[in-house]
């Protein structure tokens, strides 16, 4: 995946409009991508992984990390 596709990633997963939480959310997404990346049988699903953690987070949390409601 692109750098620029993993940057938007992080901010929406972080919360649009807040650097802490993009910061949060590329954490994250580093973490988990280095996870799944360093286990062999899931090395080829590391987008896809990266993908469903989003939508996790987005289905419990809509408005990302430290994103606020409105």
């Amino acid at each position: 995946m692109s750098r620029g596709a993993l940057s938007a990633l992080a901010a929406v997963l972080g919360g649009i409009g807040n650097l802490p939480g993009a910061c949060l959310g590329g954490l994250v997404l580093g973490v988990v991508e280095s996870v799944v990346g360093g286990n062999p049988h899931l090395t080829s699903y590391r987008d896809g992984v990266a993908f469903a953690v989003l939508i996790l987070i987005l289905i419990l949390k809509p408005e990302g990390l430290l994103g606020r409601s409105t």
